[in-house]
């Protein structure tokens, strides 16, 4: 049974929903189902949703400076993808080692560029998920229009990538090693300085996708530890909310107030539960920092 303060509002059943983003334009939430290769909407009005299909698997989203084009980052490359068309325009990044690497967490830095991560394909052919083996990922930037920079090397799955309300300082996280880590950031250059552990070896699952809160808290999906633990810019706990799906995977703040967290889920191959692999909201007491959009 879901928690009172916790509504599915929608039941996709992904086998990894991931990458969710909030359009304000459209008041709609889109997100993907990484192992089925799909990308979903969902109206915060009306709860309708409508489902896109792609030929790789699709593991984040981005909005754009254009509101009718998305930012999308599949499995071997990063496209740009026409709302009123629903087809992809250009393509700004091809990930080389696909389809033995695959893209993976992705998020728009204040001055608006796009960083992401990559790691050990684990979507086999059939969609069903591999084990990661190997530390094969790196986390990289890139401006629309420009050169991919790899910025660090080495992890096993990059996940989590969020800025701090000024923009000095950068989350990021490997999943595999339990650990998310922070950094100095410069903001307008684009340009991270240094890495530090920031929050490490929590023991209720590993670190997934993450957002921001007004107040500089971050807000971390617990894949496997049923919950998402709220950390203070001192890397203290602030708080954790139990959720009712083991694998909470992403979150992002919605609404007017920006006050609506909702967040993404994994299938749970140990128990069949209808309320796996949807879509979650949550209301709470905080504003949080909205999706900033690539710079086009």
């Amino acid at each position: 049974m879901l928690q009172p303060d916790i509504c599915r509002i929608a039941a996709t059943q992904d086998i990894c929903g991931e990458g969710c983003v909030w359009h304000p334009q459209q008041n709609a939430v889109f997100w993907t189902d990484i192992n089925r290769s799909l990308l979903h909407r969902c109206s915060l009005v009306s709860g309708s949703i409508e489902t896109w299909a792609f030929d790789q698997p699709v593991t984040a989203v981005a909005l754009t400076t254009q509101q009718h084009l998305l930012t999308l980052i599949l499995g071997g490359r990063i496209v740009l993808w026409d709302l009123r068309t629903y087809r992809e325009t250009d393509v700004l990044f091809r990930l080389p080692g696909w389809p033995s690497l695959r893209c993976n967490d992705a998020r728009v830095d204040p001055s608006g560029v796009l960083w992401f991560g990559t790691m050990q394909n684990n979507v086999k052919p059939d969609g069903s998920t591999a084990q990661v083996t190997m530390w094969q990922g790196n986390l990289y930037s890139l401006a629309a229009g420009g050169e991919a920079k790899e910025w660090e090397s080495g992890f096993g799955i990059v996940n989590t990538l969020a800025w701090s309300p000024t923009g000095e300082t950068m989350y990021f996280g490997d999943t595999l090693a339990n650990c998310l880590y922070r950094g100095a950031f410069d903001p307008v250059c684009s340009r991270l300085e240094s890495r530090e552990i920031f929050f490490a070896d929590f023991p209720r699952g590993l670190p997934d996708g993450s957002t921001v809160d007004a107040e500089g808290n971050l807000w971390n999906c617990r894949f496997g530890g049923e919950c998402i633990v709220r950390i203070a810019p001192d890397g203290a706990i602030a708080g954790v909310i139990d959720t009712p799906v083991r694998n909470p995977t992403t979150c992002a703040f919605a609404g007017d107030h920006a006050s609506t967290l909702v967040f993404t889920s994994a299938a749970d191959n140990t128990r069949r539960d209808e309320v796996e692999g949807c879509l979650f909201s949550l209301e709470t007491d905080v504003r949080g920092m909205l999706s900033v959009p690539l710079q086009l």
